[in-house]
């Protein structure tokens, strides 16, 4: 697990995300997809960044193909954010961090 990560699973998807307070971003990948792992470190990134104002999770697909099937994840990276059980917003592929940066602003000021 990278630092300020949640690794969430189908047992754990629930009260992980569904169930948390505030924001929740939540990055679908897979270990095979090399712009999963590209986009990792921005992720991590952002974890610290965001401490305390955004949890940060990631599911693997491949581990928990009942979740992404539920959210229709077609491609990943796909990152999507939540709120009160509640999915907001969604971005696919991997993409500069300041376009993440932007969306969660919008997310915390507008929510």
């Amino acid at each position: 697990m990278a630092e300020g990560i949640v690794d969430v699973t189908s047992i754990t998807w629930n009260s992980e995300v569904l169930k948390a307070e505030g924001l929740v971003m939540v990055n679908f990948w897979a270990e095979w997809c090399k712009p999963c792992v590209i986009i990792s470190s921005t992720v991590e990134d952002l974890a610290k960044e965001y401490a305390g104002k955004v949890k940060v999770v990631r599911l693997d697909i491949d581990d928990n193909a009942d979740i992404a099937s539920t959210y229709k994840i077609r491609s990943i990276p796909t990152i999507m954010f939540f709120k009160h059980g509640q999915k907001l917003e969604e971005i696919f592929y991997a993409v500069p961090k300041m376009q993440l940066k932007v969306t969660i602003e919008s997310l915390l000021i507008g929510n």
